[in-house]
């Protein structure tokens, strides 16, 4: 989710390059890289949709995975991959004789790609503006039980950043482009909402706890009690979407929000911030541990621990002013970063 970006020893004489030098000079993607990340972005969108599958077809209708008891090491070792297997196998199987869940998980992954393409092209867009050599979006399959089936999509910024304005539009550019795509989204999912009608399990429950975006929207749309509404695709995408929203949006390292940070206030006050970022967060950890049953706190933690461990590079110019504009942009995404944020996005019963 976030970008890469090479630091320029400070000692370094720069090259004094216009603005429209630099859109000249940057590389533009030559078609064996559009196959590659045609192909990711394919991948994805496969993993994806199985997991969005998995999500749709109603756990009552699959039988629970008969194991054979563990008696060697290799045996335990084995035991998780062959239940996760055989789940698989299991509503794959109840998928294929009901495509209409096959066609729910193709929706989940259409929306939820649709928001991360958007959150990388804003990226991707604000360096070509700007001159900045970078990627095309590289989209991160993964196991379809892996939650979204996704890890996200990030950008690699192969040039230095020119400026704080570059710094502050590119870092900005991809979480309010990504929340711009969210909220027909969101919209979708609350006004198709419908109750939820299936009797829920007394164990083993993961709710997703409803970030304050969709809380401030459902009244707007009619949907009076979010808690009890079914999961729908364009439900899930949403949710995801604003759960990856707030997370790069935190101060810290070299995450979105951690750009922002250093455009706007400087090194010193970023260090800062992704110090405490992660102080609170860590606090937080075990509280999601007891109160909500889930170990999300502790990820976040790992996470930003490791985003604290990555040096941010330096802007060549980092003495020009943003501008008003710029002051309001930050404030609009303070603002997205509050309404995506949940401190306990999961409770497990």
């Amino acid at each position: 989710m976030s970008d890469s970006l090479r630091a320029v020893p400070t000692f370094v004489e720069r090259e004094r390059v216009s603005s429209e030098q630099r859109r000249r000079r940057a590389a533009r993607p030559t078609a064996r890289e559009w196959a590659r990340h045609g192909g990711l972005f394919l991948l994805t969108l496969l993993t994806a949709t199985c997991a969005g599958t998995l999500f749709a077809v109603p756990q009552s209708r699959i039988a629970e995975p008969a194991l054979p008891a563990a008696t060697t090491p290799l045996d335990y070792v084995l035991l998780v991959p062959s239940y996760l297997l055989q789940l698989l196998s299991g509503v794959s199987a109840y998928a294929f004789a009901h495509p209409e869940y096959i066609a729910q998980g193709a929706t989940f992954a259409c929306a939820l790609l649709f928001i991360l393409l958007a959150h990388e092209a804003g990226h991707y867009v604000a360096c070509r503006l700007y001159g900045v050599d970078a990627t095309l979006p590289y989209f991160i399959p993964a196991p379809p039980f892996f939650l979204a089936g996704t890890l996200g999509a990030f950008i690699k910024i192969k040039s230095p950043i020119p400026s704080r304005r570059a710094l502050f539009d590119i870092g900005v550019a991809g979480p309010l482009a990504g929340f711009a795509a969210l909220i027909p989204v969101a919209v979708a999912a609350l006004a198709t909402a419908q109750p939820q009608f299936e009797p829920l399990p007394s164990d083993g429950l993961m709710i997703l706890n409803d970030p304050p975006f969709l809380r401030l929207l459902a009244p707007l749309l009619g949907v009076r009690d979010l808690a009890h509404i079914a999961p729908t695709p364009f439900y899930l995408a949403a949710w995801v979407g604003l759960l990856v929203t707030s997370l790069n949006l935190m101060p810290v390292g070299q995450l979105d929000g951690g750009h922002a940070t250093y455009a706007f206030f400087g090194a010193r006050t970023h260090a800062r911030l992704g110090r405490l970022a992660f102080v609170v967060v860590l606090l937080l950890a075990p509280l999601g541990w007891l109160w909500h049953g889930a170990p999300s706190g502790i990820v976040y933690a790992v996470l930003l621990f490791v985003m604290l461990r990555v040096r941010h590079p330096q802007a060549e110019d980092e003495f020009e002013p943003l501008g008003r504009e710029r002051v309001w942009a930050a404030a609009l995404t303070l603002l997205v970063f509050l309404l995506s944020f949940t401190p306990f996005p999961i409770t497990i019963l």
